[in-house]
């Protein structure tokens, strides 16, 4: 058949401009969209993004979830705040909404946008005030996050869609204030991050050195997460508790609680304070640095003679770590606290440490999925093809 080559070239122009046209009208849709929580998980939630269009107006719209295709006409319509952050002598603009005032053990819908370039709905659930739950806990993802990491926040999804949270134990990328690797890392959980809230601690990874020798936290940190301002005043941003049900979760910032003496002397009078003020039946910490390391080579020995102690004086029955990409669980022979440590990307190292882990291995990457219960803490530590690799049980009268 005779081709019309005049004809083969406009339409494959005009294809190429339409082409060219939708990509620059998704170019205007809200990005980077993240449920994180700023207050009271039973009452709120926080919604961050990023806005890549040019609209002025920063608007979160929310409905109850009643399954009726007309919800929008019940949706109420929350101003939003704007952040800036600086690449490249640009300024992007990320916005976040909090939305108050939520029926407990509710799901809702909601959209955020500049009321003409809108994301798609979508869901999450308050807290209740009481009942099971379960949430995710990852290490390390760091490398390759668009496709080997991707494997496991999705195959973790994929096994417990019901989550309540995901806990992201520090080293969410690999080069501090790299806005393509957060991409990827975006792109890696797509809308995961958008339904399912995530309580994250900075590693090392999420921190440089300015021009005068200071630590400096990655900028998009904040832009990103929208956490409790409940930690120490100037650590605000990474220290943190969360009350959500019968738990309180409480993340520290061990990069500066090994590198800072201040921030450390800071943060363990704050931790001492939080766990002593706890009346939650579970109490749980989250840091990035573990308090026993799998590898001979590292020894985090500030978290073992200033931290421990307070772990184990007020009962903590779990402490995630990650920092050494093996897995570890050991609780040196006490019942509180279970230590534990694991990795959800490809980067692997040897454990060669010392024998305190119960259970350990190395070069597999794993999701740990956490379910309370009136009583009981069920912990479980599967591979990647949905294989049970560790589990435990705590009881609690």
């Amino acid at each position: 058949m005779k081709i019309n080559s005049r004809f083969f070239v406009i339409a494959l122009c005009c294809s190429v401009a339409q082409g060219r046209a939708q990509s620059e009208a998704i170019s205007n849709q809200p990005d980077r969209i993240m449920l994180t929580w700023s207050a009271d998980p039973s009452s709120t939630q926080s919604v961050s993004w990023r806005a890549t269009g040019a609209g002025d107006k920063i608007i979160g719209q929310i409905a109850e979830e009643q399954s009726h295709p007309d919800f929008e006409t019940q949706a109420q319509t929350v101003v939003g705040t704007r952040q800036y952050l600086a690449r490249d002598e640009q300024r992007h603009a990320y916005n976040q909404v909090n939305f108050t005032n939520l029926k407990p053990g509710t799901t809702y819908t909601y959209r955020v946008g500049d009321g003409t370039n809108w994301s798609p709905w979508n869901q999450f659930r308050t807290a209740g005030k009481s009942g099971d739950f379960s949430f995710i806990y990852l290490g390390d993802a760091q490398n390759d996050l668009r496709s080997r990491w991707s494997r496991t926040i999705r195959r973790a999804f994929q096994q417990e869609s019901n989550a309540r949270f995901i806990v992201h134990a520090g080293d969410l990328i690999n080069r501090s204030n790299t806005d393509e690797e957060w991409g990827e890392w975006y792109e890696g959980g797509g809308f995961i991050h958008q339904m399912i809230p995530a309580i994250p601690t900075p590693g090392n990874h999420e921190y440089r050195r300015d021009s005068t020798g200071s630590l400096v936290l990655d900028p998009h940190w904040k832009v990103q997460f929208n956490l409790p301002k409940n930690g120490p005043v100037g650590l605000q941003d990474a220290v943190y508790y969360l009350d959500y049900q019968d738990l309180r979760i409480v993340s520290l910032n061990s990069q500066l609680i090994m590198l800072d003496s201040l921030a450390a002397n800071t943060q363990e009078k704050w931790l001492e304070s939080v766990l002593a003020s706890s009346t939650k039946k579970w109490n749980i910490v989250v840091m990035h640095h573990p308090v026993y390391s799998t590898a001979k080579k590292r020894d985090n020995t500030i978290l073992r003679e200033r931290f421990k102690p307070i772990l184990e004086k007020y009962g903590v029955d779990l402490v995630l770590q990650g920092h050494d990409h093996t897995y570890a669980r050991g609780s040196l022979g006490r019942k509180r606290p279970v230590y534990l440590l694991s990795v959800a990307g490809p980067k692997m190292y040897e454990s060669d440490s010392e024998r305190w882990m119960d259970v350990a291995t190395a070069q597999t990457q794993l999701y740990q999925v956490i379910k309370l219960t009136t009583d009981k803490l069920y912990f479980a530590s599967y591979k990647l093809n949905g294989q049970l690799f560790d589990s435990f049980e705590l009881s609690k009268k």
